[in-house]
């Protein structure tokens, strides 16, 4: 087993419609308003940028993130991510009711030299920030879309 290796899934419900929803994670650099966690957001172009998080745990990850996939009739948004953390990341935003479910997954490796050094023990520590973060982000985005 690669103790660097990760799979995350998060499963937002969201009291807003599907194209409200997909608007609001389609802009990345909008993400530092509602989601506390994502500390800095630079775009390098219409597809890349640079983001850095850092969530409960005492060290930020940087990483590159570059548009893969936007595909907004199928409600999907795909990125590939390079830096502190190696993979890809997808959003699939379908109809609930009369709200969204937006889907989140990722699969990255870790390539952080501390964090890999630390992989072992802190693999329990490490599943359990991400996901404090993702709570986080999904309470900031209730909130983001209210105020909309």
């Amino acid at each position: 087993m690669d103790w660097s290796h990760y799979r995350f899934r998060s499963l937002w419900s969201l009291p807003a419609p599907p194209a409200v929803v997909y608007a609001v994670l389609e802009r990345p650099e909008g993400y530092p308003d509602w989601w506390p966690q994502v500390r800095a957001v630079t775009r390098l172009d219409d597809v890349t940028g640079v983001i850095t998080i850092r969530s409960l745990l005492p060290y930020a990850m940087t990483f590159t993130a570059r548009e893969t996939r936007r595909a907004p009739a199928a409600g999907v948004l795909e990125i590939a991510v390079s830096g502190d953390i190696e993979g890809s990341a997808r959003w699939t935003v379908t109809a609930d009711g009369a709200g969204t479910l937006a889907r989140y997954d990722q699969v990255v490796d870790v390539t952080k030299p501390l964090l890999r050094r630390l992989a072992v023990p802190g693999r329990p520590v490490f599943r359990l920030n991400h996901r404090l973060m993702m709570a986080a982000g999904r309470r900031g985005l209730l909130r983001h879309l209210e105020a909309v």
